[in-house]
């Protein structure tokens, strides 16, 4: 099982009937805060908020015309839940999706607005996957896996492809990891097409299980106490681990708080709002400033379904006033 860059290629004439490319902006006061030049690419610019998306659809085309039938199902703390939903609707196809006790409300939410069954089980995303895989051996739903997929794989690597054809001398690309599957798809495109690419994935101190298995070149499991839900797994994704052992040139962790002021930064100086793993990348750019000094750098906002009550309580945590967001943190 392995994903390829003719497989991300095909995924964008699979997508491109249903999503536009997103925005790569370049903005001159986060270029000066970090000393060089920075551009955002807002994947919560998409119809779900998030980049999952891309790869559900990619996924759920696929899908034989007895699968289909039989329905789908996916455990998921939410972007990747809402994608899958998204796309079963668009092709008619029953979706159910697990979400652990106190996921995002306005992720469940739209995942019921777009028609999909959701089921609350257990307190984390892998509680909520090992309930979703009994059910589907018992019940014969065609299972999604939100990492061990090459479908979605090789759909989310397409923002990667709309980067490097708007910006081709980009030097660096940092890439938000909960199961992997964004970052995978970045490593595979970004060193088909120019192997001197660095590509840098980030996770969240609080949920490091992918970030020691890569480190330590076998799964890892962890424990998870992140706010960022994009983030919060406590294992690793096979295939996506074995694409980022191959390709991914680093591996960094942020706190809570980088990151909650990363989601003030992002909405302080580009007027979007991101969620905790869309800010994760910035978070990470900052930290990295001094070894990113002089580098063209692409900063994935991977998404931004942050719910009000967790803007509110951001903004207190950092000490920001609502009236100050005009200003710099």
């Amino acid at each position: 099982m392995d994903v390829t860059f003719t497989d991300v290629l095909l995924a964008r004439q699979t997508i491109a009937p249903y999503l536009n490319p997103t925005p790569l902006y370049h903005y001159p006061s986060l270029s000066a805060m970090l000393g060089t030049d920075v551009w955002i690419k807002h994947e919560n610019h998409q119809p779900i908020g998030a980049f999952k998306v891309r790869g559900g659809i990619n996924l759920i085309s696929h899908l034989p015309e007895e699968q289909r039938r039989a329905g789908v199902i996916t455990a998921s703390t939410g972007n990747h839940g809402q994608s899958i939903a998204y796309a079963a609707r668009l092709f008619g196809v029953q979706a159910i999706i697990a979400v652990p006790e106190g996921a995002n409300p306005a992720k469940v939410n739209s995942m019921r607005n777009l028609g999909a069954e959701v089921v609350f089980h257990g307190r984390d995303f892998d509680d909520a996957r090992e309930w979703v895989e009994a059910e589907a051996q018992a019940r014969g739903y065609r299972y999604v896996h939100s990492g061990n997929e090459p479908y979605l794989i090789a759909g989310v690597g397409t923002y990667t492809l709309e980067i490097l054809e708007q910006r081709p001398d980009i030097d660096v690309i940092i890439v938000p990891v909960g199961g992997g599957s964004g970052a995978a798809g970045a490593c595979i495109v970004a060193k088909t097409i120019n192997p001197a690419i660095q590509v840098i994935g980030v996770q969240a101190e609080e949920a490091p299980a992918a970030y020691l298995s890569w480190k330590k070149g076998t799964a890892v499991e962890a424990t998870m106490n992140t706010f960022a839900e994009g983030l919060a797994t406590r294992t690793s994704f096979a295939l996506p681990q074995s694409i980022l052992r191959r390709y991914l040139d680093d591996f960094v962790l942020v706190s809570e708080d980088e990151m909650r002021q990363a989601i003030v930064i992002l909405l302080a100086h580009t007027r979007n709002l991101a969620e905790g793993a869309g800010a994760a990348a910035l978070a990470a750019a900052l930290k990295l400033r001094h070894q990113l000094a002089g580098k063209r750098v692409a900063v994935i906002l991977s998404g931004g379904n942050l719910s009000i009550d967790q803007l509110r309580e951001i903004l207190a945590a950092t000490g920001t006033p609502a009236f100050r967001l005009g200003a710099t943190p």
